[in-house]
C-alpha cells in the first residue's frame, strides 16, 4: 500500500468524521428526548421526568459542545485535503453549509443558553420552546448535512461551466436529489436509536448496582420501547436506502451484497472474507436466490465483474460495514423486545441477564452509525 498524500488524506479525513458522528447522533436523538420528558413533566407535573431531564441536560451540553469542536476541524479540512473538490464544487455545496449554520447551528446555540442557564430566569412554557427549538435545530442541522451528503453521492440539479466547476440549475433537485429522502429518514432512525440504547445501557448498570431509582426503571422502558418501535421501522428505511443504491449505485450494491459475478439467483452471503485481489469470495456462507427476491427491480442483479476495476468500491470494507450496521440494529431490536418482554413479566427491574448485555448495547447505536457511514 503506498502511502501518498491521497490515501493520507482520506484516513485523516476519514478518523474526523468517524469520530465527529458520534455526537450528533447521540445528541440529535437526546435532544428530542430531553423535549420529550419536559413535555411531560409539564402535563403530568410527575417529578420523575424532571429528574430525567436536568441529569440528561448536562450529558447533551458536553456532547453538543464536542460535535461543534469536531465538525469545525471537518469543516477546515474540506478546503486543506480536498481544495481541487471544495473549487469546483463550492457553488453548489457551500450554500447548503452554509444554510446549515444559518438555519440551525444558530437557532441551536440561540437557545441552548436558554435551555442550559434559564431555568430560573424564564417561565416554563418558554424554557419548553427552548428546548423544543434546540430539538428542532438539531433536525435541521441534519437535514442541510444529509442533503450535501447525499448530493455527493447521487448529484441533480446541476452543470458545469468551461472550467470544469459545477453550479447550480435547480436548487429543488439539488436538495432534494434521488437518495436524500431514504437517508435522511434512515439518519434520523439512527439517532434515536443510538440514544436509546445509550440510555438503555445507562439505566441496565444502575440496575446491575442496586441503584434502582424510579427515573431509572422509567428510562429504562422509555428506552426499550423506543427500540421496539422503531427499529422496524429503521428496517423498512434501510431497504429503502438499498433499492436507490441498486438504481444509481449498483456497484456499491455489489460490494455490500459480496457478489463478483453478473447473474440471475444471486444469493444473500451471511459470511464471506472477500478476496478483491482474486475477485472471490473466502469461506462464504449465503443464501441462494435470496438476493433476488430482496432487491427485486433489474433482472440479472450486477456484479461487481460488470464495472471496470477502478471503478469499484474497496470491497471488504463496504462488505463487513454493512453487516456490522445490520447486527448492530439487530442487537437493539432483539435489546428493545427483550426489554418490554421483561416489562409486561413484572422483570425489567430485576438484574439478570438482559442488563449484562444491554449495558455494551449501548455501543451498538454507534457501531451502526460509523459503519453505516463507512457504507
Amino acid at each position: 500500500m503506498d502511502f501518498d498524500a491521497l490515501l493520507l488524506s482520506r484516513l485523516q479525513f476519514a478518523f474526523v468524521i468517524a469520530f465527529h458522528i458520534l455526537f450528533p447522533a447521540f445528541t440529535i436523538g437526546l435532544a428530542a428526548f430531553l423535549a420529550v420528558c419536559e413535555g411531560l413533566w409539564l402535563k403530568t407535573r410527575r417529578e420523575v421526568f424532571l429528574r430525567l431531564y436536568l441529569h440528561w441536560v448536562k450529558i447533551f451540553a458536553l456532547a453538543f459542545a464536542m460535535g461543534v469542536v469536531s465538525g469545525v476541524v471537518m469543516s477546515y479540512q474540506f478546503g486543506t485535503n480536498w481544495s481541487v473538490f471544495a473549487d469546483r464544487t463550492g457553488s453548489v455545496l457551500g450554500p447548503l453549509l452554509g444554510y446549515e449554520v444559518l438555519t440551525a447551528f444558530f437557532l441551536e446555540a440561540t437557545f441552548l443558553g436558554v435551555m442550559l442557564f434559564g431555568w430560573k430566569r424564564v417561565g416554563r412554557r418558554l424554557h419548553f420552546i427552548a428546548t423544543c427549538a434546540v430539538a428542532i435545530g438539531t433536525t435541521i442541522s441534519a437535514f442541510w448535512i444529509l442533503s450535501a451528503n447525499s448530493w455527493m453521492q447521487t448529484p441533480a440539479g446541476y452543470a458545469i461551466d468551461a472550467d470544469g466547476r459545477f453550479y447550480a440549475t435547480d436548487w429543488m433537485e439539488v436538495i432534494f436529489n434521488p437518495s436524500f429522502p431514504a437517508r435522511f429518514v434512515h439518519m434520523m432512525l439512527g439517532a434515536y436509536l443510538t440514544t436509546a440504547a445509550v440510555v438503555l445501557a445507562a439505566s441496565a448498570a444502575q440496575t446491575l448496582r442496586g441503584r434502582i431509582s424510579e427515573p431509572s426503571r422509567m428510562q429504562m422502558r422509555m428506552a426499550a420501547g423506543t427500540l421496539a418501535v422503531l427499529m422496524p421501522l429503521q428496517v423498512w428505511a434501510g431497504h429503502w436506502s438499498g433499492e436507490i443504491a441498486h438504481e444509481y449505485q449498483p456497484a456499491k450494491l455489489a460490494a455490500m451484497e459480496g457478489w463478483w459475478t453478473t447473474r440471475e439467483g444471486q444469493p444473500t452471503i451471511l459470511f464471506a472474507i472477500p478476496d478483491q485481489e482474486n475477485e472471490r469470495n473466502i469461506a462464504e456462507i449465503g443464501v441462494p436466490g435470496l438476493g433476488d427476491l430482496v432487491v427485486g427491480g433489474e433482472k440479472p442483479l450486477k456484479g461487481l465483474d460488470a464495472f471496470a476495476k477502478e471503478d469499484r468500491p474497496p470491497v471488504f470494507l463496504t462488505f463487513w460495514g454493512f453487516r456490522l450496521m445490520v447486527g448492530a440494529g439487530l442487537g437493539m431490536l432483539a435489546l428493545g423486545i427483550w426489554g418490554l418482554a421483561l416489562w409486561r413479566l413484572g422483570r425489567l427491574d430485576r438484574p439478570g441477564l438482559f442488563h449484562w448485555l444491554a449495558v455494551p448495547g449501548g455501543a451498538f447505536g454507534f457501531l451502526a452509525v460509523v459503519s453505516g457511514w463507512i457504507v
